[in-house]
């Protein structure tokens, strides 16, 4: 397996046009349409929110199975065998590299901010439940500690595609003004990791073509 791969969207595209005939169809319709949105979220520059959404999208490309909207239980389950799957493939420990070698303070940071912890939303909207918030970012807390002393990297993948998921939802429901400084670090810093992290996703997903990848939600119909 060549772990020296280009990442980038003509790396990505010109692997796929390589060795896509080995595909099944449903991957090779995962693989074609995450890299597209690869390419758009390339193309924002500096513009972290609009490159935040199409890094999402590209993710959303690549593992969902079934339509969700805002249900963060029913995602996280979702997120959770697609991460197993991926960390389980990943024998050169491209994942374990990017979360603890490249981004290990940006990923810190998103794990401590309370801004992207869906308990403390619920509190400031007066929901049931919401009042048990910071008991709940306290037992967090503590899990994504023995997860980093650990350095286990399925439980902080899955935990911080937990605060991303918020971090997703205020964007694209509108929740946040695009460009604001109010939450400019989290954009700022979720962006660029999804940016190093969706590339070695779909790639590894082309590694592993034999893998059970699912079927898309919506499928090619004539």
């Amino acid at each position: 397996m060549n772990t020296t791969s280009d990442l980038s969207f003509e790396g990505l595209k010109q692997k796929q046009r390589d060795i896509r005939a080995a595909f099944p169809e449903d991957l090779g319709l995962r693989v074609h349409r995450a890299i597209s949105w690869l390419h758009r979220a390339e193309m924002a520059g500096d513009d972290h929110d609009a490159a935040f959404i199409f890094y999402w999208i590209a993710f959303n490309a690549a593992y969902a199975n079934e339509l969700k909207d805002s249900d963060l239980e029913g995602e996280r389950s979702v997120f959770a065998d697609y991460f197993a799957r991926l960390t389980g493939l990943d024998r050169n420990n491209r994942i374990y590299d990017v979360i603890w070698e490249r981004f290990p303070q940006e990923i810190r940071l998103l794990l401590q901010n309370r801004y992207v912890f869906q308990p403390f939303w619920r509190y400031q909207n007066g929901q049931l439940g919401g009042e048990q918030w910071e008991t709940s970012f306290d037992r967090s807390q503590r899990r994504v500690a023995r997860a980093l002393k650990e350095q286990d990297t399925k439980t902080i993948l899955s935990t911080l595609f937990d605060r991303l998921y918020v971090l997703r939802n205020q964007l694209v429901h509108g929740g946040a003004t695009w460009n604001s400084q109010v939450n400019r670090d989290q954009v700022r810093d979720g962006a660029r990791i999804l940016a190093v992290l969706v590339p070695v996703f779909v790639d590894l997903m082309m590694d592993n073509p034999d893998a059970t990848w699912g079927a898309p939600y919506y499928p090619v119909v004539e």
